[in-house]
Order: C-alpha cells, then sequence, then structure tokens
C-alpha cells in the first residue's frame, strides 16, 4: 500500500499534464519536476535555447518554477519540445505546460533588465540554522565582491545584498539554493533599494567598504573593538565546527563549460546553537498579535507553536488586546515560527508574528483570558514539547501550514464518525477526506491523514485538538500526534 501512494504521487507531481495545451498560451511556462538543487541557472542554461528568458521565479520547495520568455514564440517551443522529447533540467526529466499568468510579477527595476539593480533581495525559507551577515557573506561573496548586507526579520527571515554591478550573475547561481543541505533555501529577487545604508557591522548589518564601522554607546564617543575583527575572519576557527561542502560554486552555470572544466566547491560551516545566544539584536521570544480575543488561549498557542521549536512560556499582554509573547527554546525557533506562521489565518483573524525586543517573558500582571483561562503558563517541563534533545529535534520535519494533517497515537477503535464529532463538538471545521494507514494487529494505536477545505481549517483544527486527549477504556489516549514524541505536523503537499 505505501508503494501505491509513492507511486500516486510520483506520477501526479512529475507526468506531463493532461490539460497542458488546454490552458490559453501564455509567454510564461509553468515547469515542474524539478530536482531539489536546481537553481535559476540551471533554467536559464536549459530553456535559452527555445528564445530569451525574460525573469525567473522560483518555487523550490514545490520543485517547480515559473519561466517567462520574451516572445510567444519560445515558449510555444518550450511547451511542444517538452511534450514531444525529454527535456532534462539540471540532469532531470522537468515537464511544462503554459502558465495561466501572462507575467510574473516582480519588485520595482526587477522587470527592466536594463536597470542594473545591484541590489539583491533574498527571503531565506526554512530557516532552520541562524543567518548572519558572515554566512550571507560565504554564500554570496564568491560570485561577486560584496559592497553591504542588511538582514531583517519582519516578514520571516530576508535580507538584501548590495555588489558594485549589476546582480544578475548571483541571483542566477543562488535564487533557489540550499544554503545548508534541505533547508535555509534561498529565493532571491531584485530589491528596490539602488543601495543599503549600513549604521553599524554586526551578525545583521554590515559595510565591508567601512571595516571600522561598529555601534556607538550612547552618551560616550568610543567606539567598540568589533568581535569578529574587522573583516569575518575565516569560519574554520570561529566556533562553528568542521567544514561541510553543501553548495557547489555555480561558476560555471553561466557559460558553456568543457568537459574537462572541473567545478569548484563553497564550503558551509554547520552552525552551533551556542554561537550566537547572547547576540542584543536576537531573541529567543515571540510576539504575536492578532490573536482572536474568546477562541485564542495560552494552550492553543502552544499547539500551533510548538511545531517549530519548544515552548518555555507563553504570557498574553494586558496591555494590549490580542498580543501574547512566546519564549521558545532559541532564536532558531522564533525565526522557524515566524517564517511559517507570519501571516496566516487563524479564527478569521490575520496573525502577526514577530522578534520581541524582550529576552524572557516574566509572569507578571496575570490576568483572566475571556475563555477564563489565564493570560499565563509555563510550558517548559511539559512532555509534548519535540526540540528537547537533538535525537528529537533532528526527527521532525519542518513544514508551513497545509490542508492535510498527519495525525499519530489514536486509539484502533477510534472512527471517523468520531473524528468528525470530535471537530463539531470542540466547534472547528470537520474533514473532507480521512485516511487510515494500515498498523499491525497488535499494535495500540493507528495514524493517518485527515485532509480539509484549505489550510486555514487545518489550521484551526490543529490549534484546537493537538494533544487532545481522548479517554477510551481504562487508559488515555492522545489525538492529533507525529514523529517520534508523536506530534502534529501539517503534512506537506
Amino acid at each position: 500500500q505505501s508503494n501505491r501512494k509513492a507511486l500516486f504521487f510520483f506520477f501526479f507531481y512529475h507526468s506531463p499534464s493532461p490539460n497542458a495545451h488546454r490552458i490559453a498560451p501564455s509567454p510564461v511556462v509553468h515547469v515542474r519536476g524539478l530536482c531539489e538543487s536546481v537553481v535559476e541557472g540551471d533554467l536559464v542554461e536549459a530553456l535559452e535555447k527555445f528564445g530569451n528568458i525574460c525573469y525567473v521565479m522560483m518555487m523550490p520547495f514545490k520543485r517547480q518554477a515559473l519561466v517567462e520568455f520574451e516572445a510567444m514564440e519560445s515558449a510555444d517551443q518550450c511547451v511542444t519540445c517538452g511534450a514531444n522529447e525529454v527535456v532534462c533540467i539540471a540532469g532531470q526529466q522537468a515537464f511544462f505546460n503554459y502558465s495561466t499568468s501572462k507575467r510574473i510579477t516582480r519588485p520595482t527595476n526587477a522587470d527592466d533588465p536594463n536597470s542594473g539593480n545591484k541590489v539583491l533581495l533574498l527571503s531565506i525559507q526554512n530557516p532552520l540554522y541562524p543567518i548572519t551577515t558572515d554566512v550571507l557573506y560565504t554564500v554570496c561573496n564568491p560570485i561577486g565582491n560584496v559592497l553591504r548586507i542588511v538582514i531583517f526579520k519582519r516578514n520571516g527571515i530576508q535580507a538584501m545584498v548590495e555588489y558594485p554591478f549589476w546582480s544578475q550573475k548571483a541571483k542566477s547561481a543562488l535564487n533557489g539554493a540550499d544554503i545548508y543541505a534541505g533547508c535555509c533555501t534561498l529565493k532571491i529577487e531584485y530589491a528596490r533599494p539602488t543601495r543599503l545604508n549600513v549604521l553599524r557591522n554586526d551578525n545583521d548589518s554590515w559595510d565591508y567598504t567601512k571595516p571600522f564601522l561598529v555601534r556607538r554607546e550612547r552618551g560616550k564617543g568610543r567606539q567598540r573593538q568589533a568581535i569578529l575583527g574587522e573583516h569575518p575572519s575565516s569560519y574554520s576557527d570561529n566556533g562553528y565546527g568542521s567544514h561541510c561542502s553543501l553548495l557547489p560554486l555555480p561558476g560555471n552555470r553561466y557559460k558553456r563549460s568543457s568537459p574537462h572544466d572541473t567545478q569548484e566547491v563553497v564550503a558551509y560551516p554547520l552552525p552551533q546553537t551556542s554561537s550566537y545566544m547572547g547576540h542584543a539584536s536576537s531573541s529567543s521570544v515571540a510576539m504575536v498579535s492578532g490573536l482572536h480575543p474568546a477562541k485564542m488561549n495560552c494552550t492553543r498557542i502552544f499547539n500551533l507553536f510548538c511545531l517549530y521549536g519548544n515552548i518555555e512560556k507563553v504570557k498574553f499582554m494586558k496591555s494590549v488586546p490580542g498580543t501574547a509573547l512566546v519564549e521558545m527554546g532559541d532564536e532558531y525557533a522564533v525565526d522557524r515560527a515566524i517564517t511559517h506562521l507570519n501571516s496566516i489565518k487563524v479564527f478569521s483573524k490575520r496573525l502577526n508574528v514577530c522578534v520581541s525586543k524582550q529576552h524572557a517573558v516574566i509572569p507578571s500582571q496575570v490576568f483572566e483570558l475571556e475563555d477564563g483561562s489565564s493570560s499565563y503558563k509555563d510550558f517548559a517541563m511539559t512532555r509534548n514539547n519535540r526540540f528537547s534533545s537533538v535525537g528529537q529535534a533532528s526527527k521532525n520535519i519542518i513544514q508551513p501550514p497545509a490542508a492535510v494533517l498527519h495525525f499519530y497515537n489514536v486509539p484502533p477503535c477510534i472512527t471517523e464518525n468520531e473524528l468528525q464529532r470530535l471537530c463539531t463538538e470542540h466547534d472547528v471545521p470537520g474533514f473532507i477526506k480521512f485516511k487510515v494507514f494500515d498498523a499491525k494487529p497488535s499494535s495500540k494505536t493507528i495514524s493517518g491523514l485527515l485532509e480539509f477545505d484549505n489550510k486555514t481549517h487545518a489550521v484551526e483544527v490543529l490549534t484546537v485538538l493537538n494533544h487532545h486527549q481522548i479517554r477510551i477504556p481504562s487508559e488515555y489516549s492522545i489525538l492529533f500526534r507525529v514523529n517520534y514524541i508523536n506530534n502534529v505536523c501539517f503534512n506537506d503537499r
């Protein structure tokens, strides 16, 4: 049965679409079936034979991309050729059909190839490890001399990197690539600013043309000495540990290379949790606003946020209704929560998740929420935290919200109707599809999938029913738990 399921997903995502030619022709081509390591440069190299390419938008976690050709005839040739013969991108067969879009939306200045924009906007997806100026310098500088870097954490983890020249080469080489294997994936666009203004050199910003630019202490005229010196040093002795070669330097992607050319490799460091602890601009506390006043409480925030890191404490702010502070295990957990939970809808309210200026949650001004529960709760000792050890953390698959929930640890006597009734009793949306995985006859629990109309419904069910206890004769069971310690996760689809 597991083999049939695997074959279904393989053909669903990799087979040519039967509607490829029913969609109205468009200069934008939808590319599917890409390998995980593909970058924008691979697409350009494989498809430029059909005609000039105006723009590429990578969708790395979906293994898809949009390619906009300059002429409709080029898109026609690409789709027709892909339907009649094998077209490989980065050594793997890809599939093509027209996009429903007539043009790829891009930021200001990005649609003009002659604008010569020198600043790239990097969005780091699935940031399991810390992203600092040193890390981005190591990634971006081999392709061209980096002038300035600024990192900000408003809508997930993003950064701007300024080059002294038009940055198309760097965008083509890095767009869609992983900084570390399987995570910290780069999605790159051209930025609106044409020059970055850097006030200090630290983990979040750096001006490489001014190596002595450091933060001045308030009320004092002297400068602090930079911890890393004038310039980011080699990673071999800065506390990161051993090197691991994860990203090839795609220097040969921009020109046809001979078989005798050897591909260079850039070594990227494996970060350690202690490397950045205590840095003034980072915090292990997230601030969450836009919470439904009657339907959200400390436990439900835990149910939602525990997928991305350990939860220490949750506290609602009395002075700011609908806002809570979530103290997590470390700053990387906060980064993951921001990346995956910022701007999602829960109970018709859009969440805003950002890094808090506070570095700890203090149980002061405790009051009663609308549902009668306390505005503060300590989760440090709960067994439902799933990142409590390196072994546990390594078994967790970090995924964004989706319309399918994967549940574990449900008693075998539970039926589909009983699960639907559970959703009704807790005033959350019911599921539209139900699937139970085969289990051994001696197994005391079962697992499976629940599909909902949309990801918002799935998020609401997870928020309410994650870790919900069901009483059965002589024992308890916990619903919707997955992986090693049986918590709930969003199933990728």
